[in-house]
């Protein structure tokens, strides 16, 4: 499963000019700029424009750049698709996804301007109904006309929905995570966690992290600049594990393994599967110095 390095995702909100700019120095992964949550509605117009203008303009190196539209059903939503798709950010993020359909339709949006291929769809996770439809929604992606490429955890929407006490051990919420994260791994999707709000309290936001990582999160959604060398540090491969899974490779790589399934490397067994998973690991490594280069 390749992909590319999703640790720092960090919201952006779409109508701050100086917010926009700024982006293009903070050493994240991904960028959202929001027209969404963030926006008041007398600022929809204006913060399209700007974001629209800032993503086809660029100058954002490396980053991923992801615009979050407003829903379909809204005033801006079709709108927002239609000038987004014109500024080709990386991606487009559909908020409130209940359904499969509602991934079909934000596809077939971008089918009808020839948005290029290069613009995918993220899918915002933040209803109970969404959690409940994970997998149907997870399996557009088995069709590439839908773009889908990636599912963003929603967890404050989920918690008020819900109507969930907001614990910093997240005991209601690793259920959906877990429901959310299993399905998209059947459909080769990454998944990124949701935000932790306290971005004064640094061990708690490094703890959910920690967790997050353990569940199998590729990276987390950021409301904070300061946020996001903490999250690169625990969402990265360790020295460790890249130092590893380059034996795992070159152990598999000799001629009499090739048609292996099972090996011993320095007196581990060692499978198939982990020579998968080692190539992963290094390829993400690898992207995320390169990353790093490109931000100087």
């Amino acid at each position: 499963m390749a992909g590319r390095p999703r640790r720092s995702v960090l919201y952006m909100p779409g109508s701050n000019a100086r917010a926009l700019e700024k982006a293009k120095t903070i050493p994240a992964d991904a960028l959202i700029f929001d027209l969404e949550d963030a926006v008041a509605p007398d600022d929809k117009v204006m913060a399209r424009e700007q974001v629209c203008a800032a993503a086809a303009a660029g100058g954002y190196g490396g980053r991923e750049v992801v615009i979050r539209v407003n829903a379909l059903e809204t005033p801006w939503g079709a709108a927002d698709i239609m000038a987004a798709c014109k500024a080709a950010p990386d991606a487009i993020l559909i908020p409130k996804v209940i359904h499969s359909g509602d991934i079909i339709s934000a596809a077939k949006l971008l089918q009808s301007v020839h948005a290029p291929k290069k613009v995918r769809l993220w899918a915002m996770m933040e209803t109970p109904m969404a959690i409940l439809n994970a997998r149907t929604i997870a399996a557009r992606a088995v069709y590439d006309d839908n773009r889908l490429d990636c599912l963003v955890m929603g967890t404050n929407d989920l918690i008020k929905e819900s109507r969930a006490r907001a614990l910093h051990d997240r005991f209601a919420v690793v259920p959906w995570l877990a429901m959310t994260l299993a399905a998209a791994r059947a459909y080769r999707l990454d998944i990124i966690d949701g935000v932790y709000n306290d971005f004064r309290d640094v061990e708690g936001f490094r703890d959910e992290c920690e967790k997050g990582r353990i569940l199998g999160m590729d990276g987390k959604t950021l409301i904070h600049p300061t946020q996001v060398a903490p999250c690169n540090e625990i969402f990265s491969p360790s020295e460790e594990e890249v130092e590893w899974s380059r034996k795992v490779i070159d152990a598999f790589g000799r001629p009499e393994n090739e048609k292996k399934g099972v090996i011993v490397v320095e007196g581990h067994m060692v499978e198939r599967l982990h020579f998968s998973m080692a190539q992963r690991v290094v390829e993400i490594a690898d992207q995320i110095r390169e990353l790093e280069a490109s931000l100087g």
